[in-house]
């Protein structure tokens, strides 16, 4: 009696675009992502309402929030989550060997994740910003002050900031092997560590990822940690460069 037995496809038999699919299934059926595409809209829109209305003031009648960068840039520390647990929930339960058994390629299978999670990111960044940029800024729109092509250009510094912060998080979650040390850290770090050395560190200060997304939207924390836009944009795509650069290099290197 002859028996069939089921043997794994030849690697080179698995299109780079299969791959990309299967990855496409895993980040989309995570509820941690549609968790924090959720958190990440409400909270967005809840500020750019409270924004535009200017009902709520912060440190007296010179406190609108809409002046307070850390605060209205706070929903990408909770949509950023959707990067991290596509780069970190594998290494739960040892799924990522399942994942390499199947693509034995590492450079082919990281390859394949950073480009579905950036793609998503960018993707799920829309409707995640744009209702609250839209509430906020639309009564300066009909006033005039500022101009629709600033707004335009302050949405997709907006868009950029997210991106790069999430890109952060996916590489620093592979080099971590979790999700949840990623996310503390950079939860943590605009909180607590930025404010405790603002003062007596400023120049380096300015280089922290949080830093640096604010000087891109043009809502730097404090002056003297205040980076020109086009600096603090160059500055954050270095962050994601480094950290997306040393992950891969590790992801190749070490899992398995």
């Amino acid at each position: 009696m002859r028996t069939e037995t089921s043997t794994p496809l030849p690697v080179e038999t698995i299109r780079f675009g299969d791959i990309l699919a299967a990855e496409r299934i895993k980040i989309s059926t995570l509820p941690a992502s549609w968790i924090a595409l959720t958190v990440a809209f409400g909270a967005n829109t809840l500020l750019g309402a409270v924004a535009a209305t200017d009902v709520v003031r912060i440190a007296g009648q010179d406190g609108p929030i809409a002046r307070l960068g850390t605060l209205m840039l706070a929903p990408v520390y909770v949509f950023v989550a959707i990067a991290v647990f596509a780069a970190g929930s594998e290494y739960r339960g040892g799924q990522l060997r399942v994942s390499l058994a199947v693509v034995p390629g590492r450079d082919r299978l990281f390859a394949a994740k950073l480009t579905v999670s950036t793609t998503l990111s960018l993707i799920a960044s829309i409707p995640a910003v744009l209702p609250g940029y839209a509430l906020w800024h639309a009564a300066e729109v009909r006033s005039g002050e500022p101009g629709t092509r600033d707004v335009v250009i302050g949405f997709l510094a907006l868009l950029t900031a997210y991106l790069l912060l999430g890109l952060i998080g996916h590489g620093f979650a592979v080099v971590a092997k979790t999700v949840v040390t990623p996310l503390a850290v950079l939860l943590i770090t605009p909180i607590l560590i930025s404010p405790a050395f603002r003062s007596t560190l400023p120049h380096l200060v300015r280089f922290l990822p949080h830093e640096a997304a604010l000087s891109l939207l043009g809502m730097p924390a404090d002056p003297a940690t205040a980076l020109d836009p086009v600096a603090g944009l160059l500055v954050l795509a270095a962050w994601a460069a480094l950290s997306v650069a040393v992950a891969w290099r590790v992801f190749v290197r070490r899992d398995g």
